[in-house]
């Protein structure tokens, strides 16, 4: 057939093959089925197709889908959708139709903050089970889960076919990678903090590249693995890139000017009680010293019905975020990666008061750590995370050319980089390449 070519792929689940001359119809050369007689299993049944169809088709292979997988917190949920982001927008530089699927926890918060960035174009549920450090019988029930989330993760993959599967932590992303690896699909994951989590910590046995914030953080991984490793800080959203003081303050205040040094309060998508605790009992003091912005976060919502001079409680903030840390002169937080690095993003001094003891690894308090010793912050640990040392760092803070000192160290942890740009360019690369 002269001027014809061969088509291949797959279309809802079936493999194919068409032989196809333009204007003229398309032969199926796959999926035969033997009806009995001879000439009927030798021949190739004939499908006309409409030429639009075809296109249809065409379309369909052309599209590269990618496959990222996390959750149980934002810290897992945040940074990959700044690296969908910035993906995206290198496909469409490169003329590139890409499509991005997120593998997340069948419950909890996973699917209303995806569905709700519109960075993605699917999101599915996988079952999630969770290694304890402790003994408990859940972690015998938790096995049927890991099980179960094995094979939803086959199904969805094995139907979605990504080119790669990108894990950005928590332990709902550990039976994504399994199945991508089953599957032979290339798996790319990032580790957030300096010292790796337990969900990195297997992920990175089955993954071809280890991506990670911190050059301190290769030495907690195997010596095999460390060749993998690629230190890209960690993926800050775009937004932070283009936040605007002026437009956080008019979100915040109206057409007010605060006459005090700008303080911001968060403790995570969680909130954290600890703060809320902190900011409660100190609440004159902090008032009369600054313009006081409190993220609360759904646990504690009722402080958002407190009513001081100089105070303003929100339950939540999520839009215009960017720019109120835009419009903060110091932020009082938890050590998670996403707030440290966001932070140093806007070049903004922190006082810290990382997670510690027997709940946690101690991640936030080495993160912390990081950032107190290049005089980017300070840190209140343990017992000292208490009114007096509170009180005593926030007065340091209130000085301009400290708060300036210790801004100029943080912006220059950032240095201009934008790591989910690099993450987003490793990942395309290891497609296109």
């Amino acid at each position: 057939m002269r001027g014809s070519f061969l088509c291949a792929g797959n279309i809802c689940g079936r493999g194919f093959a068409f032989l196809a001359a333009p204007g003229d119809h398309l032969v199926e050369a796959g999926n035969l089925r033997s009806h009995g007689g001879g000439k009927r299993r030798a021949a190739a049944r004939r499908v006309r197709l409409s030429f639009s169809a075809f296109c249809v088709i065409m379309i369909h292979m052309a599209t590269t889908t990618f496959a990222f997988a996390g959750g149980g917190t934002g810290g897992h949920i945040y940074p990959g959708l700044a690296v969908a982001d910035e993906l995206r927008a290198l496909a469409r530089a490169q003329g590139r139709d890409i499509r991005i699927i997120w593998l997340g926890n069948s419950g909890g918060m996973d699917r209303e903050l995806v569905e709700r960035s519109g960075s993605v174009d699917a999101f599915y549920g996988v079952p999630s089970g969770k290694l304890r450090r402790n003994v408990s019988l859940r972690n015998v029930l938790d096995v049927f889960k890991v099980m179960a989330g094995v094979l939803v993760s086959l199904r969805r993959l094995a139907k979605s076919r990504p080119a790669l599967l990108f894990s950005k932590g928590g332990f709902v992303s550990v039976t994504p990678c399994i199945a991508a690896r089953i599957l032979r699909i290339p798996v790319y994951t990032h580790e957030c903090d300096v010292t790796p989590g337990l969900a990195t910590k297997i992920n990175s046995r089955f993954a071809d590249k280890i991506l990670v914030s911190y050059e301190a953080t290769k030495s907690f991984l195997p010596a095999a693995r460390r060749a993998k490793c690629v230190v890209t800080g960690n993926p800050v959203r775009p937004a932070f890139y283009a936040a605007d003081a002026e437009r956080g303050r008019r979100f915040l205040f109206d057409a007010e000017r605060p006459h005090k040094p700008v303080l911001l309060v968060m403790g995570g998508s969680l909130g954290a009680h600890q703060l809320n605790m902190l900011v409660h009992d100190n609440l004159d003091w902090l008032c009369e010293h600054f313009t006081v912005v409190h993220q609360t976060g759904k646990a504690d919502e009722a402080m958002t019905q407190v009513r001081h001079e100089g105070y303003y409680p929100y339950a939540f903030i999520y839009a215009e975020l960017c720019d109120v840390v835009a419009a903060s002169d110091v932020v009082l937080s938890r050590a998670g990666a996403n707030v440290l690095w966001e932070c140093a993003a806007l070049a903004k001094p922190m006082v810290l008061v990382p997670l510690c003891g027997s709940g946690t690894r101690g991640d936030q308090v080495d993160n912390a750590a990081f950032f107190v010793e290049r005089n980017a912050a300070l840190m209140l640990l343990g017992e000292e995370a208490d009114g007096a040392h509170l009180r005593d760092a926030l007065t340091r803070m209130e000085r301009a050319d400290f708060r300036t000192d210790c801004a100029r160290a943080c912006g220059s942890l950032s240095a201009g980089r934008r790591p989910a740009q690099e993450i987003a360019r490793i990942i395309f690369d290891g497609v296109v390449s």
